[in-house]
């Protein structure tokens, strides 16, 4: 499966899909850390459809941040462009989850090694030095804080980190709940019917939820506004979740993670 993402009018983006899309031993990967996540650990997916999904997700909380007015560390600190920050969060988004092909522990670590020579590989023809190390040195920076515990230092890593929690609809589960591996994480997946970016009114970003059943409230819960908090775009992020099951008793029909440094729910 190709990966495909808008790359507009970013030429190195496009040099660096087509690489990627070449890229045998990277896609081999995904498999590994795909059987090693489903087949092997009963977990959700982490191959190439979830790095589909979060490289998408990843491109546009950058692009959305952009049309604010806010600053992509590699260009704030390096004096580089837009055009490279979406290189390194379309790459990273890529890279993040190859140490899921070595062992499911610690995987982050695991995909650092990985990650190292193969950014370097798919950059140098399309970076010279020291461009070239700056922006493996940010994909490697993504890479590692992924982790929901893992501090951010830059926007592009706050962007990854969020965007691998945004993959949570009820696709991502299927495998495991099919074959009988029903757990928490399997049946709050299952309850996410559509997660969809939008500009926000008040902030760059609003992430709408749409779920069938108030189970999915443990995605948004324990997964993704842990991540987020612990991100660096948190103050640019509004999470709505809506509710619109017709079978279960709605206990909520509208919850939202608001920008408050104390990120209380808000019930309504």
């Amino acid at each position: 499966m190709p990966l495909n993402v808008p790359s507009r009018h970013n030429e190195k983006l496009s040099r660096l899909l087509a690489r990627i899309n070449e890229d045998v031993e990277l896609q081999q990967l995904w498999k590994c850390a795909n059987i090693n996540a489903v087949d092997r650990s009963g977990i959700s997916d982490h191959g190439e459809v979830h790095i589909q999904i979060a490289a998408n997700a990843a491109l546009k909380m950058l692009r959305l941040l952009a049309d604010a007015g806010v600053e992509a560390s590699v260009v704030k600190d390096y004096g580089l462009t837009y055009e490279d920050a979406e290189v390194i969060v379309v790459l990273a988004a890529c890279l993040h989850d190859v140490g899921m092909a070595v062992h499911r522990e610690d995987h982050e670590h695991y995909s650092l090694t990985l990650a190292a020579p193969k950014a370097r590989e798919l950059l140098s023809a399309i970076y010279e030095e020291p461009e070239l190390t700056i922006v493996i040195s940010e994909v490697l920076h993504a890479v590692i804080a992924h982790r929901w515990d893992m501090p951010c230092n830059t926007i592009e890593a706050g962007i990854i980190k969020v965007a691998d929690a945004l993959d949570m609809t009820q696709g991502r589960s299927r495998i495991p709940f099919e074959t009988g591996q029903t757990n928490i994480h399997s049946v709050s997946a299952m309850a996410i019917d559509s997660v969809a970016l939008e500009k926000g009114e008040t902030v760059p970003i609003r992430v709408v939820i749409t779920m069938s059943n108030s189970a999915g409230i443990f995605q948004v819960d324990e997964l993704l506004k842990r991540k987020l908090k612990n991100s660096t775009i948190a103050p640019y992020v509004q999470v709505v979740v809506r509710i619109e099951g017709e079978t279960e008793k709605r206990l909520l029909e509208f919850y939202s993670i608001p920008q408050e440094s104390s990120y209380k729910e808000v019930v309504i």
